[in-house]
């Protein structure tokens, strides 16, 4: 397998706020939170560079409506603003990082990170503004979009929360990637295995149950990473003009390059993890399943979401209520409520 992941190659001050009191989500009070859809209260702005072209680009986002799920809009186009679906049939490529387009061709690139913290951190609805072709790259983690979504705070809509509950394993193999949806009540869970030639990232494993407070603090920093050689081979292409050591982890064939080391010793399975989220947020509702991914990346990803839109009689949607009778014998804990996802709230709202 190439050693790749960047968008090329696939603060901290923020990430010490108070992530809220596990111990009250089992009253009543919280329970009602959680069934309900979620957005943003106001507007949050990060600024940072594409990670391909290298030029400046601000992101902002959003409320929207119930039921609205993630909407890009592209601004600074000659003309007027286009606005793009987050959902699997907008992607429009996938090899270096997931791309959302339309008819008239690409809209926004590298869309998986700020996705990722959205579904992460347990937002239904909102809207992404970018004005330029690509999300900012940033420290190459989800972590400032995270600090960006505390920013603006998290507050309840009026419907109720819906889920894509799959009901039946559906798979896909891509030479010796495999990838698989399966059924899974407890909410999502992702379980990531990567094998790299490269010695110095090898065999990799990590298991994930999907909750604000485990993406916060297990996932959300886990920055994109790559071999030299190939961060080389991309410069003289042309692309990846704006990654850095200061968004991006390197390695070469005996040794890690950037000088501050990893935020985890297992940071590229996370990273992949944080992919996984952003790249199956696309369904455009939490997943109630469990995902096996082998040697994937980006591309298996959305082959995997696809297939599973594909065959109907392999997921339904459902209301949180719907779930909570299901599940109403459930233990509550690790930030699952009933057998629902937990959103996380920002202090004054809860």
């Amino acid at each position: 397998m190439v050693c790749r992941d960047l968008g090329i190659l696939e603060t901290e001050s923020a990430l010490k706020r108070v992530v809220p009191i596990l111990s009250k989500v089992g009253s009543g009070r919280f329970k009602m939170k959680f069934s309900r859809q979620t957005t943003l209260r106001s507007q949050a702005t990060v600024t940072g560079v594409g990670v391909h072209s290298g030029l400046p680009v601000s992101l902002t986002i959003g409320p929207a409506p119930v039921d609205a799920g993630f909407i890009f809009v592209r601004t600074g186009l000659e003309g007027c603003d286009r606005e793009v679906q987050a959902s699997p049939e907008s992607v429009i490529a996938t090899e270096f990082a997931t791309v959302l387009g339309d008819r008239e061709g690409p809209l926004v690139s590298t869309a998986e990170h700020v996705l990722a913290a959205l579904r992460g951190m347990g937002v239904d609805n909102a809207t992404i503004e970018v004005d330029g072709p690509e999300v900012p790259i940033m420290d190459g983690s989800a972590a400032p979009f995270v600090a960006a979504i505390d920013q603006a705070g998290i507050v309840n809509q009026s419907a109720s929360r819906r889920f894509i509950q799959v009901l039946k394993p559906v798979q896909v193999t891509m030479g010796d990637s495999f990838g698989e949806l399966r059924p899974y009540a407890a909410g999502f869970r992702a379980e990531v295995e990567i094998d790299f030639a490269n010695p110095m990232i090898g065999r990799q494993n990590y298991v994930l149950d999907l909750s604000p407070e485990r993406f916060r603090r297990e996932i959300s920093r886990a920055r994109t990473f790559g071999c030299m050689n190939d961060v080389a081979r991309l410069w003289s292409a042309g692309f990846a003009l704006g990654a850095s050591f200061e968004n991006s982890v390197v390695f070469d064939e005996t040794r890690l390059l950037n000088t501050e080391g990893l935020r985890y010793s297992d940071e590229c399975a996370r990273h992949k993890v944080l992919d996984v989220i952003g790249d199956l947020a696309l369904a455009g509702l939490p997943l109630l399943a469990a995902y096996r991914s082998v040697r994937g990346g980006h591309k298996l990803n959305h082959a995997v979401l696809t297939a599973l839109m594909a065959d109907r009689s392999a997921w339904r949607v459902i209301e949180a209520e719907t779930v909570r009778r299901s599940r109403a014998q459930t233990e509550v804990g690790s930030g699952m409520v009933g057998g629902l996802i937990a959103p996380a709230y920002s202090p004054d709202v809860s």
